[in-house]
């Protein structure tokens, strides 16, 4: 069994409630547009990290980071991608993989919008974390935390950090 943290469109911006919040967790898993070495070496100090470059993040990140991770967790085969889409909607440079070789667990970033989408075609969870950074037109900064349980997802939780005063946990 392992907890999950799930974080995206950091944009150079560190947040110590990062920290905070993937205090439970045994992993990081970042889906790109990190933004700064700095947050990523952070990110990776504190536990396990794994991430994907995004189309903002040039340089050291690219060379650290790839395009596209796939990856087994627990039972569960997973695969994430900064630019992916969504079921009914993936991207152009990631649909025919997902379509040829479905995984379980589909993680993307890029819109920063939070979506947590069940894609009953292909029988996989997908998980866009929405922005946990300043940049872009977003209202609410968000990450999300799973536990991956052998092939089952369990305890997934969305953090809002939109608002220091205000901080909040849902679960889903």
């Amino acid at each position: 069994m392992k907890r999950i943290g799930i974080i995206s469109d950091t944009h150079s911006y560190w947040d110590d409630k990062y920290l905070h919040y993937f205090e439970p967790c045994d992993e990081i898993w970042h889906a790109g547009d990190i933004g700064s070495m700095e947050v990523a070496e952070r990110l990776a100090e504190f536990r396990m990290f794994r991430a994907v470059c995004g189309n903002c993040d040039g340089g050291d990140l690219r060379r650290m980071y790839p395009e596209l991770l796939r990856w087994k967790c627990e039972d569960v085969d997973v695969l994430m991608k900064h630019i992916g889409g969504y079921p009914g909607n993936y991207d152009a440079s990631i649909r025919a993989r997902i379509y040829a070789s479905p995984p379980q667990l589909f993680i993307s970033g890029h819109s920063h919008i939070l979506k947590v989408k069940y894609d009953k075609n292909l029988n996989l969870l997908h998980i866009n974390p929405g922005a946990a950074g300043l940049q872009g037109w977003h209202k609410d900064r968000t990450l999300v935390r799973l536990t991956v349980d052998g092939s089952a997802f369990k305890d997934l939780e969305v953090v809002t950090l939109s608002d220091p005063r205000k901080d909040h946990l849902h679960n889903i």
